[in-house]
């Protein structure tokens, strides 16, 4: 099948509602979206800060509609959807953290269910959605400890409160699209690094922290393999997938978005190479944590439904992530304009993209 890429024609004016746009991915998401010149209507809780968010140092609110709420309450959500009018929605609101799903396992299924029921039955009430992408993750399967790549067929399942949540929030999407027959398909991918993130408990995140403060970098696990991927590369199939699941039959499913095997590399590998790009090094020590949440030693995903009917091939590996991630963090460092600098990456990663000239175009 053709490959038709993120097309810029097709964004531009276009009606968009994305949840969770204060969050990581979302600023990413919102940020490309408006570079094209899409109506984006973004819906969710103020920036959190740890101690910055990537939504306010690049005042991702500049040039969209922001509507503040949370996902668990229906009018609000209803209020949202209403408002938007669009006919594309891209749904990253969650709680995403695991080990905070251990501590706040009501808040985990109350904001990854219970709102994503929110969400769908206001957009099935308003009508006027043409295109849902549901954003789940890679944990939603039954983790056995395989060492290929888990296929969208394969069971379901999650033995922590987050992992669960999430497998509960595909079978929502399908019931809804089931019973309801929405356009809806989701979206599974997993440890997304990228600039701006200072969420808590994520590897990436805190060695950034750690290497800014001149501090130790702890690593609980050093060995844990898991598919590491830039923001921008999950971000690019949820975006091609929105527009195949608008303009054609036959993408309402499950799909999944990882990289390649050779970047299902172990954390202490990851670490390593932070280190050596970093100006002047870290120090890493690592820091087994008695009486840890269990976590999984090996996960990794099959994509290649996705590269295969979507045509999606993300043209920046995990070394090239791991240079744009220093990168952006050294500017921020250093008190450079992060939306500027976050606005670049996003065009440095099109020009590389295999669709340039052709549905792809530059962010401005």
């Amino acid at each position: 099948m053709e490959a038709v890429g993120v097309d810029p024609s097709f964004w531009s004016g276009r009606r968009v509602l994305v949840t969770g746009h204060t969050g990581f991915k979302g600023s990413w998401l919102a940020l490309w979206l408006a570079s094209m010149g899409a109506q984006v209507t973004g819906f969710g809780r103020a920036a959190v800060r740890n101690p910055e968010s990537l939504y306010e140092l690049a005042r991702v609110a500049d040039g969209i509609e922001t509507r503040e709420g949370d996902i668990r309450d229906v009018d609000a959500v209803r209020s949202a959807v209403d408002a938007a009018g669009a006919d594309v929605l891209l749904h990253l609101a969650a709680q995403p953290i695991v080990r905070r799903s251990y501590r706040d396992p009501a808040e985990t299924f109350g904001v990854n269910v219970t709102g994503t029921v929110n969400l769908l039955d206001a957009v099935r009430a308003a009508g006027t959605a043409r295109s849902i992408v549901i954003v789940t993750t890679d944990k939603v399967y039954e983790n056995t400890g395989l060492d290929r790549g888990y296929r969208e067929d394969e069971p379901l399942g999650g033995a922590d409160p987050y992992s669960a949540s999430k497998a509960c929030q595909e079978l929502v999407a399908h019931a809804y699209r089931s019973s309801f027959e929405l356009p809806l398909a989701t979206a599974r991918a997993g440890n997304v690094i990228g600039g701006g993130d200072f969420a808590e408990d994520r590897l990436v995140p805190d060695a950034m922290r750690a290497a800014a403060a001149g501090t130790r970098v702890r690593v609980r696990n050093p060995d844990a393999v898991r598919p590491w991927q830039h923001v921008l590369c999950p971000l690019e199939g949820y975006l091609m997938l929105a527009q195949r699941l608008y303009e054609e039959d036959g993408f309402d499913d499950a799909w999944n978005f990882g990289p390649s095997d050779d970047d299902a590399l172990p954390v202490g590998r990851i670490l390593e190479r932070l280190s050596a790009l970093w100006p002047g090094g870290m120090e890493i020590e690592i820091a087994p944590e008695a009486g840890a949440p269990a976590e999984a030693r090996t996960l990794r995903l099959d994509s290649g439904r996705a590269r295969e009917r979507l045509g999606w091939s993300p043209p920046w590996e995990l070394d090239r992530a791991l240079e744009e991630i220093v990168d952006w963090h050294v500017a921020h460092a250093a008190g450079a304009d992060m939306r500027e600098k976050t606005i670049e990456q996003i065009g440095r990663y099109v020009e590389a993209s295999p669709f340039t000239g052709t549905a792809s175009g530059a962010a401005s």
